[in-house]
């Protein structure tokens, strides 16, 4: 048989095409090999000598957690704070997708690792093809955080500081720089941040919409419309409940909003030791902590789009109590929304609750107090970083015992990529999936460029490609 004739089996669509489940698991597997890999140069430098920390640390940087077992950063060099905070701004859209933005020749074939890797109940194209839909995303986030990082020096912070905070702020990530956080930033720099925090958790549809220039669509989204919404209400309430802490009422509504931002967003950049809030400001916190950002950005948590369509969901059954007769629907932005769409997020709730339970039963094997114990798995499963009590916004997670370590970074690891893709892994007959998947690829690659001649034309490449889909195709008529 002859190599394009090999290379055109090897490459027919059926061999290629990657299904849900496979691409679920290769997600998963990937960011796992990625974060152990990520954590040799905190391991190599000695700044984290112990793997447990250096994955904890690595995982939390690469799921935009941001939550650290680094008690001080006086002694972290340049290049390990650089690290860390790459590793959110890596981390923030996704290596999968940007790997579908550079590589040519991508198609709908691979719609199912993005859809695994990206956050939200939903993910579709933008445009007709699925890598303009990945370069237009990551076009959106390196221009926001390129136009974050020019403000951010005209406004006089270090350039070192500048990248590295956008990138933790881009990534909705969290990672500080200097030990005492955000205290030698001024009020200016603070503000920025946090309008960005707020920005980078809209859903990138809608910038994708501005920049189309359909602006009646972009500001009609209801899920942007709910989620600007809450940020509002929670500020007003944080700030009657805590004004009286501040020196003046101004600061109070800076560094409530700034901290609102951080926590619905994820990011858990704190300017302020939010512990020492009233019980009621505390409880709004927490409960911002589950809700999360907009699907389809950047930030974790369960997103306002579920919550919406859990709520519509709600308000149907009731009304179709009282009213049997009555035919209700649920939509958004004016649009139907499938049942399948539903019941995907009632399972997702589910399972989540469950992940939850067992994630706080595990932890609270290592006897810390309730409220640590509860913050910890909540900001770790929701990707925020700072919880409270011990893991408070001025505290850190290196009290906590090797074992509850690897249960956060299993967490972590869980909300970044929706649960599934994670709880997938531990089902065995996914990993045949997974191994078929992984010799087909394998096998297309190198018969399409390892017996093919170094020489051969791009013309010459593409007519394999062309006859392998053809004969996928079988004859005309």
């Amino acid at each position: 048989m002859s190599d394009d004739r090999l290379s055109s089996q090897a490459l027919r669509p059926e061999n290629m095409r990657v299904r849900p489940k496979e691409g679920m698991d290769a997600t998963a597997l990937s960011w796992v090999v990625i974060s152990v890999l990520g954590c040799l140069p905190f391991m190599i430098t000695g700044e984290i000598p112990s793997f447990a920390d250096a994955f904890f640390e690595t995982v939390s940087g690469f799921m935009t957690t941001g939550a650290s077992i680094m008690t001080t950063l006086d002694g972290m060099s340049c290049g390990s704070l650089f690290w860390r905070s790459f590793t959110h701004w890596v981390g923030g859209m996704g290596v999968l997708v940007f790997i579908l933005a550079v590589l040519p020749n991508t198609s709908s074939t691979f719609m199912n690792l993005m859809v695994a890797e990206s956050p939200g109940p939903s993910v579709s194209k933008l445009v007709p093809t699925l890598r303009q839909t990945a370069k237009y995303l990551y076009g959106i986030y390196f221009g926001l955080t390129l136009i974050q990082i020019v403000l951010l020096l005209l406004a006089g912070m270090p350039l070192f500081d500048s990248i590295t905070l956008t990138m933790g702020t881009a990534g909705t990530g969290g990672f500080s720089v200097r030990s005492n956080g955000f205290a030698d930033y001024t009020i200016l720099q603070q503000a920025i941040i946090g309008v960005f925090m707020m920005l980078f958790g809209i859903n990138f549809s809608f910038y994708f919409l501005i920049v189309r220039r359909k602006y009646w669509e972009a500001f009609h989204m209801e899920e942007v419309i709910t989620y600007i919404s809450i940020i509002a209400i929670v500020t007003l309430l944080i700030v009657c409940s805590v004004y009286t802490l501040f020196p003046s009422v101004f600061e109070a509504i800076h560094h409530v909003f700034f901290t609102v931002s951080s926590i619905i967003t994820t990011t858990g950049y704190a300017t302020v030791d939010f512990n020492k809030w009233t019980p009621f400001a505390r409880t709004l916190v927490v409960l911002i902590m589950f809700i999360g950002a907009c699907a389809g950005s950047t930030g974790g948590g369960i997103k306002v789009s579920r919550l919406n369509v859990l709520a519509k969901g709600i308000k149907k059954e009731v009304q179709t109590f009282l009213h049997p007769n009555l035919v209700r629907k649920v939509c958004m932005d004016g649009k139907l929304v499938p049942h399948e769409t539903v019941r995907s997020i009632n399972v997702f709730l589910s399972i989540y609750l469950i992940t939850f339970v067992i994630c706080l039963v595990l932890v609270t094997l290592d006897g810390k107090d309730l409220v640590t114990s509860f913050t910890s798995v909540a900001a770790t499963l929701n990707n925020i970083g700072p919880g409270l009590g011990e893991v408070g916004p001025m505290g850190n997670y290196a009290g906590f015992s090797d074992f509850s370590k690897y249960v956060l970074s299993i967490a972590m690891l869980a909300g970044r990529l929706e649960l599934l893709p994670i709880l997938l892994l531990l089902v065995p007959s996914m990993w045949k999936g997974t191994i078929r998947l992984t010799s087909r690829l394998s096998a297309g690659a190198r018969n399409t460029f390892g017996r093919m001649p170094l020489f051969r034309s791009g013309k010459e490449r593409s007519a394999v490609m062309k006859k392998s889909e053809a004969e996928a195709a079988g004859p005309a008529g």
